[in-house]
């Protein structure tokens, strides 16, 4: 991943944020775009694999709901949440994982902020494809 990508930008930028443990750009079975995991915070290494694998059956859940306006999706596992923010238009999300117990309103709005800057990045790349 090109460290001047402006996706892992907005993604190092939300990490900055104290109760965001980790965070990607994701879709089922793959992540997109994910900042080095050095930088996650070390709580959530115990419930990692799992939220991972749980991912992949909340995509199942997204790409069926989307259609009908599904774009905020948030499940808890344990001590922490893993809210999924839904990419319009795409069969990507932007997924944080916090502690239960975060400030949320705080970071939805950090959330839905990131997500407006990473669909403005992709309508940009797209516009550019297409004029290529």
């Amino acid at each position: 991943m090109n460290s001047d990508d402006p996706l892992l930008k907005i993604l190092e930028d939300l990490l900055k944020l104290d109760d965001i443990y980790a965070c990607m750009i994701a879709r089922r079975n793959m992540v997109s775009v994910m900042p080095d995991t050095n930088l996650f915070n070390q709580k959530i290494m115990d419930v990692w694999d799992i939220v991972s694998v749980a991912m992949k059956n909340v995509f199942g859940i997204i790409e069926e709901y989307t259609s009908v306006g599904l774009d905020v999706m948030e499940f808890r596992l344990k001590n922490h949440s893993v809210l999924f923010f839904v990419i319009p238009e795409t069969d990507n999300a932007l997924v944080a994982i916090i502690p239960s117990l975060a400030n949320k309103g705080l970071i939805e709005v950090e959330m839905e902020n990131a997500r407006r800057e990473i669909v403005e990045i992709l309508n940009r790349e797209e516009e550019e494809l297409v004029k290529a």
